[in-house]
């Protein structure tokens, strides 16, 4: 079986390249964008198994370019996890229905990202509502 492949779309550097990380470690095939226009240019390009989009980047945010990718025929199937900070959330809730499969908030501790990737490829609807530890 060969390695899923995730694309990564964050303007933050240092998110992208942590769960570049996370993810590499168990052997997903990982591609990353810098920005929103980017992310739908990729996805186009390499078709990817999964989309971690952030919600919140500059010229294209994060609901524009998934709208963007459901509207092409050929990216429309590909599963998307909308990755936002609390106070973010306001984004998804006030865009509604734009077809999104999950979020997740930031932080998130590796094992909420991977638990969120795995149950989205493995076609489970999770749902994390807050970080990890925020108890």
């Amino acid at each position: 079986m060969s390695a899923k492949k995730i694309l990564v779309v964050d303007d933050s550097l240092t998110s992208l390249l942590w769960q570049r990380m996370v993810l590499e470690q168990e052997d997903y095939h990982v591609i990353t964008a810098k920005s929103g226009r980017e992310g739908v240019e990729s996805a186009l390009a390499e078709r990817p198994d999964l989309i971690l989009m952030d919600v919140t980047m500059p010229e294209m945010d994060g609901v524009e370019a998934c709208r963007a990718i459901r509207a092409n025929l050929s990216t429309r199937h590909v599963p998307v996890i909308m990755v936002s900070t609390k106070s973010a959330l306001r984004v998804l809730e006030d865009a509604g229905d734009f077809g999104y499969d999950a979020h997740i908030l930031k932080p998130f501790e590796r094992s909420g990202l991977l638990d969120q990737v795995r149950g989205v490829l493995g076609h489970a609807a999770v749902e994390i509502e807050e970080p990890v530890g925020a108890h």
